[in-house]
C-alpha cells in the first residue's frame, strides 16, 4: 500500500477524529506543495471533498487551516467551508484567494458577525466590500474594517461611519489611526474623540486651518498642536498660510522651523503670502540659483534680516539633498534636513535660542539622529 493510500485510508477509517485530523493535515500540506500541477489538482479533486464532508469539525478545521492561503482549493469547497461552523469557516475566510469579490460581499452581507470581522481584516478589502461591511456589519466589523489600512474606504463612507458611531470610542479611534484621512473626516473627529486620540489626530493628520489655529492658541483645552507638523501635513499650504497670516501666526519663527524640517513648499507659500506675491513667482525666487532671488522675496515679506542667513542655510541644505537624488521618506528627509541645517555656522550664530532649542529637541527625538549633533550645546543668549 502506498503512503498516499495509507493516508487516505486513515482519513476514511481513522479510529479517532484526532487521527483523521492529523492525516488530513498531512495530505493537505502535500497538496499545497504540489501547487497547481496536474498531480496537485487531481489530488485536491479526489481528497478535499472527502475532508470537507467529514462529520468531525476537527478534520474540516484541519483542511481550512492548512489550505487557508492556498490557490489549489476548489471554489465550491471554499464556499462550503465558509458556511461551516466558526472554527472551520474563519481560517479560510481570512486569507483564501479563491473567493470572488461577489462571494465575499454576499458572505459579509448575510454571514454574521464573526465572518464580517474576519473578512474586514483581509489583506485587501475593496471599496464595494468595505461599503457592504459598513452598511450591514456589526460594530466590531466596522471597527475592524476602519482599522485596516488595506481597506479601501471612500470619504463619504468614512463620514457616514463617524456620524453613525459618533459615541463609539473604538470605531472613532480606528478611523483616527488610519494612515491617511480626508480633511472633512478629520474635522468631524476632532470634536468627538478622547484626549489621547485627539493628540494622535493632530500630530499625524491634516487639521483644518481654523481648528489648528484654535488649538494652537488654547481654544481647545484638550489638545496641543505643533503648527510646524501641520505645515507639512496640509494638502493646501497656500490656504493654510493665508489663514495663519490672518491670525498673526505666520511668523519668521514658524517659517524657519518648517524649513528646517523640510517643508519647503510651505516656505514658498508663506513667503508668497507675506510678500503678497503669486506662489509661482515666490517659488522661482526661493529656488533661484543665484544669491538674490531668495533675499529679494525675503525682504519683500518683511521678515527680520538677522534671520536671513539661517533661511539661506536652510534652502541650501534642501538644495543639496535635492541634488543628491534618491527617494527619501518623510522621516529620513526631516532627519537629514535638521542635521545639515543645524550644522551650519549661519544657524548657530543667527537663530534665536528658542528656535534652536526647539530644532535640537526635534533632532534628538529622531531615532536616526547623530548623537554628537543632538548633543550640540546652545549658544550663549
Amino acid at each position: 500500500m502506498s503512503t498516499r493510500e495509507a493516508v487516505i485510508r486513515t482519513i476514511l477509517k481513522g479510529a479517532t477524529p484526532e487521527e483523521r485530523a492529523k492525516a488530513a493535515e498531512q495530505v493537505c500540506l502535500t497538496i499545497d506543495r504540489s501547487s497547481l500541477t496536474d498531480a496537485g489538482r487531481q489530488a485536491a479533486e479526489e481528497i478535499l471533498p472527502i475532508l470537507a464532508n467529514d462529520a468531525c469539525d476537527l478534520v474540516r478545521r484541519a483542511l481550512s487551516m492548512t489550505l487557508k492561503a492556498s490557490p489549489v482549493v476548489p471554489r465550491y469547497i471554499a464556499i462550503k467551508l465558509a458556511k461551516d461552523v466558526e472554527s472551520v469557516c474563519l481560517p479560510i475566510l481570512s486569507e483564501s484567494p479563491v473567493f470572488t469579490e461577489d462571494d465575499l460581499i454576499e458572505i459579509a452581507r448575510v454571514g454574521g458577525a464573526s465572518r464580517q470581522v474576519v473578512i474586514a481584516k483581509r489583506k485587501r478589502v475593496s471599496f464595494e466590500l468595505a461599503d457592504t461591511i459598513i452598511d450591514n456589519g456589526v460594530e466590531r466589523a466596522i471597527e475592524a474594517v476602519c482599522a485596516n489600512d488595506n481597506a479601501e474606504i471612500s470619504e463619504p463612507s468614512l463620514r457616514r461611519v463617524v456620524e453613525r458611531f459618533s459615541r463609539s470610542e473604538p470605531v472613532l479611534s480606528a478611523i483616527a489611526y488610519r494612515k491617511s484621512l480626508p480633511l472633512s473626516v478629520t474635522e468631524k473627529l476632532v470634536k468627538l474623540v478622547s484626549d489621547s486620540v485627539l493628540d494622535h489626530l493632530v500630530s499625524h493628520h491634516e487639521i483644518p486651518p481654523d481648528i489648528a489655529v484654535a488649538i494652537a492658541v488654547g481654544a481647545y483645552e484638550r489638545a496641543t498642536i505643533d503648527l510646524v507638523d501641520q505645515t507639512g501635513l496640509t494638502g493646501d499650504p497656500g490656504r493654510f498660510a493665508s489663514h495663519l497670516n490672518r491670525h498673526e501666526r505666520l511668523t519668521a519663527s514658524l517659517l524657519l522651523r518648517s524649513l528646517a524640517n523640510g517643508h519647503i513648499t510651505f516656505l514658498e507659500h508663506g513667503l508668497a503670502e507675506l510678500a503678497k506675491a503669486p506662489h509661482r513667482r515666490a517659488r522661482l525666487m526661493v529656488h533661484d540659483a543665484g544669491p538674490l532671488g531668495l533675499k529679494a522675496i525675503y525682504e519683500r515679506a518683511g521678515l527680520p534680516m538677522r534671520l536671513y542667513p539661517a533661511f539661506r542655510a536652510g534652502v541650501d541644505a534642501w538644495k543639496s539633498l535635492e541634488a543628491e537624488g534618491g527617494f527619501l521618506d518623510r522621516s529620513r528627509l526631516q532627519a537629514l534636513m535638521l542635521e545639515r541645517f543645524l550644522s551650519s555656522d549661519a544657524v548657530e550664530f543667527n537663530v534665536l535660542q528658542d528656535d534652536l532649542a526647539y530644532l535640537l529637541e526635534r533632532l534628538d527625538l529622531r531615532p536616526d539622529a547623530p548623537a554628537e549633533l543632538g548633543a550640540k550645546p546652545l549658544p550663549a543668549a
